[in-house]
């Protein structure tokens, strides 16, 4: 089936302020990625590097900087970062915004969850025409992105969600969760990593992918004929697998 890419689609956010000025300092300390490098994507971490909440980090001055998250963690976030403020001169308080996602490029925070040239502005025209969701989730899952409440959740490590390489710096000073990432990705590897998969229909979430009889991994995201899934990284690509009963193989 041909993927048709939308023009433009309402981003469902939510958005903290970071101001003061030691905002760039603190934040350095507490998100996974380097916020001199803003805007970036980034992680707040649990120390044993759970995800807290995934971020964009937006620097409008040097001591002035949006946080941009998912719907209904903004006060998860707000509160995580108050709880660490110390003497830290910081004001951490919720905003409102509407984020438009543009294709095809343009000014604006890149965006690249849909893997395909997006720019994400704020409070930019709302489009007329709403977006096919089924089409969006499609492009997401062909692109192999998680999302949050799908592939990103506390039972799953950065690294096992590829995140590790777009959403943290390992050049940068430390921050909660540091040391684990970095014990991973230096002295190990993760167990399972994400594939996409062709299969029959649409598998509903958590549903068994199995390598003969056994239970190699789980669905996490689907639409019809093709799903995102964990799968053990000791399984070799082209595995013969399957899913809910069916063949299922890898897509890319």
């Amino acid at each position: 089936m041909e993927t048709v890419t939308p023009t433009a689609v309402v981003r469902p956010r939510d958005y903290v302020a970071v101001r003061g000025p030691d905002a760039g300092d603190f934040l350095q300390r507490m998100v996974s990625n380097d916020v001199e490098q803003a805007p970036c994507p980034a992680l707040l971490l649990t120390p044993k590097a759970r995800v807290i909440a995934p971020l964009v980090v937006v620097r409008r001055n040097d001591d002035d900087y949006l946080l941009l998250t998912e719907p209904d963690l903004g006060e998860v976030v707000r509160s995580a970062l108050l709880r660490a403020r110390f003497a830290a001169k910081v004001d951490v308080e919720p905003e409102e915004h509407t984020s438009v996602v543009v294709f095809a490029g343009g000014e604006g925070i890149p965006n690249d969850e849909y893997g395909v040239p997006a720019v994400e502005v704020l409070d930019g025209e709302v489009p007329s025409d709403p977006a096919d969701a089924d089409e969006l989730e499609r492009l997401r899952i062909l692109a192999g992105r998680p999302r949050w409440g799908h592939e990103i959740d506390d039972r799953v490590l950065p690294a096992e969600a590829g995140l590790t390489e777009t959403h943290v710096s390992f050049t940068k000073g430390c921050y909660p969760g540091q040391e684990p990432i970095a014990r991973l990705h230096y002295r190990g590897k993760a167990n399972r990593e994400l594939r996409v998969l062709e299969v029959e229909g649409a598998p509903e979430p958590d549903t068994e992918v199995k390598a003969g009889a056994k239970v190699v991994g789980r669905v996490t995201s689907s639409v019809s004929g093709l799903a995102l899934a964990y799968v053990r990284t000791d399984v070799p690509e082209d595995s013969a697998l399957t899913v809910d009963g069916t063949t299922a193989s890898r897509a890319r």
